[in-house]
């Protein structure tokens, strides 16, 4: 077993798992992408995006760029959440300006009733990758691990792509869900084994991404999204060397249900922008800690606007003396065409607001 440095910052861990602490942490969604020119620099000399998160070393350099930028209080393993069915033998590819597709996606029965978990040998390069981050980190800051969530996982599946409307997927949601429980039975499995790898290659906390999550009808959310995220989190490796592994789930869309996702076993969840912190607190009380949640599209405006809007977000947490288990993220990724200076301005104002904040 690898051993590490001693984590030096542990602010992100004690937040999500809702413990004191002397300043709000702060990491965002794809803080390592296409927006940093040294990210599209590598990407170019790799040849392409799958090349790039399929090579260890270069996932690290990846992983570490943002930091080497900014002050951020995380970092999180560079990836993608589309790596388990490619695994599976569904072929995944990128199109340029289309995002990810499958060759072979899940088109009738037959292929639904044939999927089984992959070996998780074919995803060693991942695990590699989590091993040689946590190390070149050197204990400067937690590493985060992630994976798709069961349903959002079967959308791209069936869908073989992302899609406007989700018809298929949802149609055999409502036809046949005995074939859509056995997929999502079938990707839980799959995903609990896949973070478990990451948690015993070094990450210190994992994240459910269910990007597709909010597209379901209530009733629909809790049967076939949050029922399958509550089984991978029953399967989960909570305790690594003696610390507590923090478990997020990220549901965009997802702001009705968040009492919901708060009973599942989950130690925090992910907001968009589209929900009050102030009311999400109310909403969940000292169950989970809360992640999020300024408007990406506000990295787009003057410095001045992005510093209020930052505040506003930490300001709708409350003060500390009302509680512990805010992180400060955006509500969903950074988007490709921010100008990094601006992620330098939202840093920025944080750290002012949490020296005047926490005394």
């Amino acid at each position: 077993m690898t051993r590490f440095a001693p984590l030096q910052n542990d602010l992100l861990l004690r937040a999500l798992l809702r413990q004191p602490v002397e300043a709000t942490p702060v990491w965002l969604m794809r803080q390592a992408g296409r927006y940093l020119p040294e990210y599209r620099a590598l990407r170019q000399r790799a040849g392409s995006f799958l090349a790039l998160a399929k090579n260890p070393a270069l996932a690290t350099e990846v992983a570490l760029q943002p930091l080497e930028r900014y002050p951020l209080d995380a970092a999180i393993l560079f990836s993608d959440i589309l790596t388990i069915p490619d695994a599976m033998g569904l072929g995944l590819f990128f199109t340029e300006g289309e995002g990810p597709k499958f060759r072979h996606p899940l088109n009738d029965e037959k292929a639904v009733l044939a999927l089984t978990p992959p070996d998780l040998a074919q995803l060693q390069y991942v695990f590699d990758a989590v091993t040689q981050t946590r190390a070149a980190l050197g204990g400067r800051v937690p590493l985060i691990g992630f994976a798709g969530s069961p349903w959002t996982l079967a959308c791209y599946m069936v869908e073989g792509g992302s899609s406007s409307d989700f018809n298929r997927v949802k149609m055999m949601l409502y036809q046949r869900p005995d074939l859509m429980h056995h997929l999502l039975a079938t990707n839980a499995s799959a995903v609990a084994a896949y973070l478990n790898a990451q948690i015993k290659a070094g990450a210190q906390a994992v994240m459910l991404f269910d990007t597709w999550g909010g597209i379901l009808a209530d009733g629909a959310y809790q049967r076939f999204s949050l029922g399958y995220m509550r089984q991978v989190i029953d399967q989960l490796q909570r305790e690594q060397d003696g610390a507590r592994i923090p478990i997020v789930i990220f549901t965009r869309g997802g702001g009705q249900w968040l009492e919901d996702i708060a009973a599942s076993g989950a130690d925090a969840i992910g907001l968009d922008w589209t929900v009050s912190l102030a009311q999400a607190r109310r909403r969940v009380g000292q169950q989970v800690a809360l992640q999020g949640n300024l408007d990406p599209a506000v990295l787009f405006t003057p410095a001045e606007v992005i510093r209020a809007e930052a505040r506003k977000v930490l300001a709708s947490f409350g003060q500390p003396e009302s509680g512990f288990g805010h992180v400060f993220n955006l509500g969903h990724g950074i988007p490709p065409n921010v100008p990094p200076e601006a992620v330098s301005v939202l840093i920025e104002a944080v750290r002012e607001n949490n020296s005047q904040t926490f005394v």
